[in-house]
């Protein structure tokens, strides 16, 4: 994994590779969903300790993101963006390996370490591609997200009903393998660094914090919200983040820069992003589920896994085909004109959604225009996070903002299934959510997409910054750093 490639860098060959490489990461967190309602049989295990299968990944993602950004910036974002490949590798491997729940769950944790690669290519797209390119590059590199989870959900039903279900993680390994190869052949080592001592007591605060906080929320549901579990879990992440930053703004070189964090521009984008993450993900809850549930309920079409991720596939391809409209749009009217686009766009379709839920075009085109809103969204708040701060903090910023996306997904989860929960209707002596209960789940997304509207309407319309946008002075090691501070 060396540091310098043999030539310069060729922006479309960048591009791609990194883009390839952020639907990976993406396809990874899919992959396992079909066979989740599987998992105690193949595991031998109760269905409240496989869940963890998915809880350890969200976690170690939580934890990994904000961390492995810090050091792409002190240490080389394409050096940490290929160990963060090798980890997806290396926990496909062990997933694919296992029979039983501890492999899994340590398979599922690797895999999780590698969420960093969304956030460290939109930052090496910064320092590496020409200006003109880097609003569409960065807007497609922010979408794969999406992208990758929508293609995702198809193919690994495809998988899941015709093979062994550990195939679909030598799948995730062998795309982790050509992403790695990729990457080591295309893909330059930016010389924008800061160099400095990694702030290890800033890393494990705000991993106990972020742990706190988000075992909370997604396993509140199965303890109980009014359990002394959970809402000790909430009392400590509280304490254990405000000790944080307490703490990082008395620190030389902080693991997060919070008065750049709190700058307006930031700061507010962050805040929308948390909103938008909440709005994207209640369509990955409702849509497969109506897709699926029996006909006979009046409200479920009784299709298969397979069939509700051919719907939800589209949504992918219209997010990969929106990110050059929201690179021009930002271009024209600046990404917060475009944040709030799409944000409309995504209540919009929630909308069309709750009025039109009774055929599968129905939620192809709902999925579709939701979407497109994400895809604006996503879009935009790369242009906005990278417009108020320096290049040398642009892989700690947009690793933070990308953990606000996540907690908003998360969030969605936990509010979605309170609600479903709450409202069910009876079905041959079984209890399944019920018709308004999908319906307040959908109407939730449209006010969180119509809450980024509002949160977003006060991002300034100039950009913020004390350095310019343009790659900082390349420091190349960490001796040199400590001789320029």
């Amino acid at each position: 994994m060396s540091d310098a490639p043999a030539a310069a860098p060729r922006p479309n060959a960048v591009v791609a590779v990194l883009a390839f490489a952020g639907i990976v990461v993406s396809l990874m967190q899919t992959l396992v969903i079909p066979i989740v309602p599987e998992l105690p049989r193949l595991l031998d295990a109760p269905a409240s300790d496989t869940a963890w299968a998915v809880t350890a990944t969200l976690l170690a993602a939580a934890v990994a993101t904000p961390v492995v950004g810090r050091l792409g910036d002190m240490f080389g974002k394409r050096r940490m963006l290929l160990i963060s490949v090798v980890m997806l590798i290396a926990g496909s491997v062990v997933c694919a390996l296992s029979d039983s729940l501890v492999p899994m769950i340590i398979g599922r944790v690797l895999q999780g370490l590698a969420s960093g690669v969304i956030p460290l290519g939109i930052s090496i797209m910064r320092d590496e591609l020409p200006a003109e390119r880097l609003a569409g590059s960065t807007a497609l590199m922010s979408a794969s997200l999406g992208i990758g989870g929508a293609l995702g959900l198809p193919a690994a039903a495809l998988i899941a009903d015709n093979f062994s279900w550990h195939v679909l993680f030598w799948t995730s390994a062998g795309m982790g393998v050509v992403a790695l190869t990729l990457v080591s052949l295309f893909v330059p080592e930016s010389r924008v660094r800061t160099g400095g001592r990694f702030d290890l007591v800033g890393g494990i605060g705000m991993a106990a914090g972020l742990v706190s906080l988000l075992l909370g929320i997604s396993k509140g549901a199965d303890w109980g919200w009014t359990s002394g579990t959970t809402i000790g879990l909430f009392v400590a992440a509280v304490v254990i983040l405000l000790a944080w930053g307490w703490f990082e703004l008395r620190t030389e070189q902080p693991l997060v820069d919070l008065r750049t964090t709190a700058r307006r521009q930031v700061l507010v984008t962050n805040l929308a992003s948390i909103a938008v993450g909440f709005a994207m993900f209640a369509m990955s809850l409702v849509l497969p589920q109506l897709l699926q549930l029996p006909a006979q309920t009046g409200y479920g079409l009784g299709k298969s896994m397979l069939t509700a991720g051919l719907v939800m596939a589209p949504s992918g391809l219209v997010m990969m085909l929106t990110a050059p409209i929201s690179a021009a749009v930002s271009k024209a009217r600046g990404p917060k004109t475009t944040l709030m686009i799409g944000a409309l766009i995504v209540a919009a379709g929630y909308v069309i959604n709750i009025a039109l839920m009774t055929e599968v075009w129905h939620f192809v085109l709902a999925a579709c225009v939701i979407g497109a809103g994400i895809g604006f969204t996503y879009g935009s708040m790369p242009a906005l996070i990278m417009g108020a701060v320096p290049a040398s903090e642009t892989a700690a910023a947009n690793s933070l903002n990308t953990l606000m996306r996540s907690i908003g997904t998360s969030s969605a989860s936990a509010i979605a299934g309170v609600i479903l929960a709450q409202m069910t209707t009876d079905f041959g002596g079984y209890a399944l959510p019920s018709e308004n209960g999908f319906k307040v789940v959908l109407a939730v997304g449209a006010g969180a997409a119509l809450l980024a509207f509002a949160v977003a309407s006060f991002i300034p319309r100039q950009r913020v910054a004390d350095e310019p946008v343009t790659p900082a002075t390349p420091v190349t090691s960490v001796t040199e750093a400590a001789t320029k501070s």
